[in-house]
């Protein structure tokens, strides 16, 4: 079983008698009910996708997905094409990544930070989504500059990855340092070791 709380995107559970993956978190609403949690999730049977909300306190039966290790070779258009351990080609379309499409870029050289491993899942033998580390490295492609002095990481402002996702992070931060996000909810860990 899995809880409400426990559910991240690539989460796959059974609502209503059929298997879905999380595609994003929507955010969650409070009120005379308790928090009610909004996911975008995609019928793994179907392929449809659909905008549930969900109580907090819920429970969900998971779904039994495999997962292969691999890492992503290239993107081609909406496809973004994945190597296993035996070379096999494993495509996976940006729609079925969800939001974990904005934290993945194909690796320049070996041992960079695009480098790392993650594992796609599969359902009764079709991939279906991917399960990314808990913290990955981005470089920020775009923000305003930094401001001096302000060190606390309270305040924040936009800035747009390496992959074209924007995400919020504190006021010291400028363009091209690299970053640790947590691919769970988008949100800023640290700036990275190796950062300027």
């Amino acid at each position: 079983m899995i809880s409400t709380n426990e559910i991240k995107v690539g989460s796959a559970f059974v609502f209503e008698g059929s298997p879905f993956i999380v595609q994003k978190k929507l955010g969650q609403k409070g009120g005379r009910q308790g928090i009610t949690v909004n996911l975008r999730v995609k019928n793994i049977v179907t392929g449809s996708t659909q905008d549930l909300g969900i109580d907090a306190g819920e429970k969900f039966q998971e779904v039994d997905l495999e997962e292969k290790a691999v890492k992503l070779s290239y993107i081609d258009g909406e496809d973004y094409h994945f190597m296993d351990a035996e070379y096999n080609d494993v495509i996976l379309t940006k729609e079925d990544l969800g939001d974990n499409a904005g934290y993945l870029k194909p690796s320049e050289s070996e041992g960079d930070d695009d480098d790392f491993e993650l594992k796609v899942t599969y359902y009764e033998g079709k991939p279906v989504g991917v399960d990314l580390p808990i913290k990955v490295t981005r470089v920020i492609k775009y923000c305003e500059p930094g401001i001096k002095g302000d060190t606390s990481g309270k305040s924040l402002k936009p800035a747009t990855l390496d992959t074209d996702i924007e995400v919020r992070v504190p006021l010291f931060c400028n363009t091209e340092d690299r970053i640790v996000i947590d691919t769970r909810d988008g949100s800023f860990v640290e700036r990275a070791k190796d950062s300027k």
